[in-house]
């Protein structure tokens, strides 16, 4: 019997509880994808999301925080070092890097920050009122339908 690792389809997709739209995540995974830098991602409340990207030696203006067409790219970008250090052991990478997230339908990006080492993202998925559930007043009395024998008479 085969045992099957549903966790990568959680790693890249934040605000879908859809069955499908998981799976057409996995016909598309990208079996390169970085594994730097590592992140959490948290159900804050029902319709909250947080993405906590681990960015330790980066500054704001060194990071990119773009969304387009429901994705999600952070990018990382250090000038290049004009003094070489002579590192004994190098431990933190500060390398550049870009990171997507696919985003589901209706999930907003509220707010990025940046704050020790940590850089947080903000998510919220915001349906529109069509979309949220409604309760239909039930009427009672007489019944709204035409009646065509009596109209035919008249």
């Amino acid at each position: 019997m085969r045992n099957f690792d549903f966790s990568p389809l959680y790693r890249s997709t934040v605000g879908s509880d859809n069955l499908s739209t998981l799976l057409d995540t996995v016909s598309q995974w990208d079996k390169k994808q970085p594994s730097y830098p590592n992140y959490n991602i948290e159900l804050v409340d029902d319709d909250c999301y947080r993405i906590t990207m681990a960015i330790a030696g980066f500054m704001q203006d060194e990071l990119d925080v773009q969304v387009e067409k429901q994705i999600l790219t952070v990018t990382g970008v250090k000038p290049a070092d004009q003094k070489e250090n002579n590192y004994l052991h190098r431990g933190i990478a500060t390398r550049n890097f870009e990171r997507r997230f696919r985003l589901a339908d209706h999930v907003k990006v509220i707010d990025a920050r940046l704050e020790n080492g940590l850089l947080h993202i903000e998510l919220r998925r915001e349906l529109p009122e069509v979309m949220k559930p409604r309760t239909i007043e039930i009427n009672s009395g007489d019944s709204r339908l035409v009646d065509l024998e009596r109209d035919k008479a008249a």
